[in-house]
């Protein structure tokens, strides 16, 4: 019988003990001695947000249907069992075997978002890994990163061996097929890292040197192992109708940030939006195959109890097959008590005919992204929406049984006026007038609300917005007053709502997303100090990251307001996503016009992407 790692005693003192048990429903049991391969898989946050993350579950069951390989999970523990753990020297232990993670193979670490950065590092420390990589021993595990961090892996290349550049379902076999086979040739750590290195889309980080000018810019970038390649090429399945997916999804035993299947309908954004870094390094766009699609809702929802469905992508209504679809699971699972759920829809008669199938109007709101609060942002960042697209869909929606409605909205996007500002303010006013004047009286479900949210706007890599000043945390908050204030003028104030993010979270993810390996020592002395969860608004301590920049010399002015050369090496050059630099820049340059580029299917602009043969660019095409 399985025993567990925490004891009894443990487990009754801490918060939500189920995140550390495992055994939950369609868990994979193996016999660890009578495998090859072992492999944790880590998402470097709490429990809940884990389990709700899509990529761990596609690669978890396409791992675990290998013989020679079991695949585990790990998760970051609470800071309640952080503590415990280091007073009784605990080490971290997967869920499926409780075994120490140090016993394994691999440590495969998602990289979500910016802020769990020092928790990779707290997964290390309580492993007892080495957290540098060049201090690792044939003791060690192999610790590799995926995910849309790895699209600029420079501000913790020292905590990783090697990196995996793309989507994790093409080459992950052929890695751990030559792990076996170094393995079976008794070769060494750094005999697989050059085998490895070998690989389309996989970096070693230590394979490469940098130099950096005088004024601290990037001078070289070069490799200084000949199995290293000159540039890593990202990796993407063409063919997402015949390739990995769960049919039979891991069941939380709490509830998770998303306690629902997940059906994936399509990768990619046809939108072209000029902040997006997903839209660059998802291109092209390809669907899921209706019948694939149909076949796999049939048997998740029977392999997990689950009672709501959602359809995943990042534009659901650019999916081709989306009234077939949603037709489909109204009509066989609607009756049976399965919710369905949209996410990433545009609000247009079209999606609100949809969403008026599936939802129950009166207790849900409506969500709209409008992204900018004036036609001339919009243009800027090429969100594609004017103010009479927004308006008409508003005026649908209250007709059609809404009062709820949620804006969201960035700050300090390039080019950005006071006017533009007071837009995000100007309308939501328009939105709440327009339910006043369109809907009689008689016939309203009380009074509208119209809560607008504003981010933070963080330049990302591969996007046309990557070589731009970000804002200061000064200027943030200064623009999130001027909403506010604006706000209080409307004459429907009562029925607005203002909230913003924290600039100081904003200021330092623009840091960590568009730095180079200078600021790894940064990360180690933020950690060292007491930081994790830093995502979290409990446990983020900004003053700690504040000391450690100081500390560790980095000058923020160069990382964050410094407008960068189109000729200047970035960090993450030696990557190649199939969207040219050219394109970036020709895109950088209509933003600055304010010229909107059509999106995908209305016309190509060109990006590159149509070398990977197929998906949207080859839709029209014989």
């Amino acid at each position: 019988m399985r025993k567990l790692a925490l004891s009894d005693e443990i487990l009754l003192s801490i918060d939500k003990p189920a995140r550390y048990i495992g055994n939950e429903v369609n868990m994979v049991k193996k016999d660890p001695s009578k495998v090859d391969i072992r492999f944790a898989m880590c998402f470097p946050d709490v429990y809940e947000i884990g389990m709700s993350h899509l990529g761990i579950q596609i690669l978890y069951d396409m791992f675990n249907q290998r013989d020679d390989v079991y695949c585990e999970r790990v998760y970051s523990p609470w800071t309640d069992l952080d503590k415990i753990m280091r007073e009784k020297n605990i080490p971290l232990f997967a869920l499926e075997s409780q075994d120490p993670v140090k016993l394994f193979d691999f440590l495969g670490i998602t990289l979500q978002y910016e802020m769990c950065y020092t928790n990779i590092l707290q997964v290390l420390d309580l492993s007892n890994i080495p957290l540098l990589s060049k201090d690792r021993t044939e003791d060690d595990p192999i610790v590799i990163g995926g995910g849309p961090c790895t699209y600029n892996p420079e501000p913790i290349a020292d905590f990783f061996d090697l990196f995996y550049i793309g989507e994790g379902e093409t080459v992950y076999n052929e890695l751990l097929d030559r792990y076996k086979e170094n393995k079976r040739n008794n070769g060494s750590r750094h005999d697989f890292l050059e085998i490895a290195a070998e690989i389309e889309g996989i970096y070693v980080p230590s394979f490469y040197d940098v130099e950096y000018n005088d004024d601290n810019t990037i001078k070289s970038f070069r490799k200084n192992n000949s199995h290293a390649k000159d540039k890593i090429n990202k990796q993407l399945v063409m063919d997402i109708s015949n390739t990995y997916y769960p049919e039979k999804p891991l069941v939380p035993f709490i509830k998770s940030t998303q306690d629902r299947v997940v059906l994936e309908i399509q990768r990619g954004c046809i939108r072209g939006c000029r902040f997006c870094q997903a839209g660059s390094v998802y291109k092209p766009v390809r669907e899921r195959d209706i019948d694939y699609i149909k076949d796999k809702a049939y048997k998740m929802l029977k392999s997990t109890g689950h009672e709501e469905i959602s359809l995943s992508s990042l534009s659901s209504s650019d999916y081709s097959h989306l009234s077939e679809i949603l037709n489909f699971l109204v009509d066989e699972f609607k009756g049976k008590g399965v919710n369905i759920s949209l996410p990433s829809l545009r609000i247009d008669a079209f999606s609100l005919d949809i969403m008026s199938k599936v939802q129950d109007v009166r207790k849900s709101s409506l969500t709209f992204a409008p992204e900018a609060g004036s036609q001339r942002m919009r243009n800027v960042i090429n969100k594609g929406l004017t103010e009479e697209v927004i308006l008409n869909g508003a005026n649908l929606a209250f007709h059609g049984g809404w009062n709820r409605v949620k804006l969201y909205f960035m700050l300090g996007l390039p080019t950005e006026t006071t006017e533009d500002i007071e837009g995000i303010a100007l309308l939501s006013e328009k939105i709440a007038e327009l339910y006043y004047d369109e809907i009689p009286k008689d016939q309203r479900n009380g009074k509208v609300s119209v809560v607008a949210s504003t981010s933070f706007f963080v330049p990302k890599p591969f996007t046309p917005f990557q070589w731009v000043s970000m804002n200061t945390k000064e200027m943030f908050l200064d623009k999130a007053k001027i909403v506010n204030a604006k706000m209080k003028e409307m004459l429907n104030r009562k029925s607005l709502k203002y909230n913003w993010h924290e600039a100081d979270v904003s200021v330092l993810e623009g840091l960590l997303a568009r730095g180079d390996r200078k600021i790894c020592n940064v990360i180690l002395s933020a950690y060292k100090k007491g930081c994790i969860y830093d995502a979290w608004g409990e446990t983020f301590d900004n003053r700690k990251w504040i000391d450690s920049i100081n500390e560790n010399g980095i000058d923020m002015d160069f990382y964050i307001t410094r407008q960068r050369d189109f000729d200047e090496i970035l960090p993450w050059d030696y990557i190649d996503i199939g969207v040219t630099k050219q394109f970036l820049i020709n895109e950088y340059k209509r933003a600055v016009n304010e010229e909107v580029t059509p999106n995908c299917r209305m016309k190509c602009a060109g990006c590159g992407v149509a070398k990977f043969g197929g998906g949207v660019c080859f839709e029209n095409k014989n």
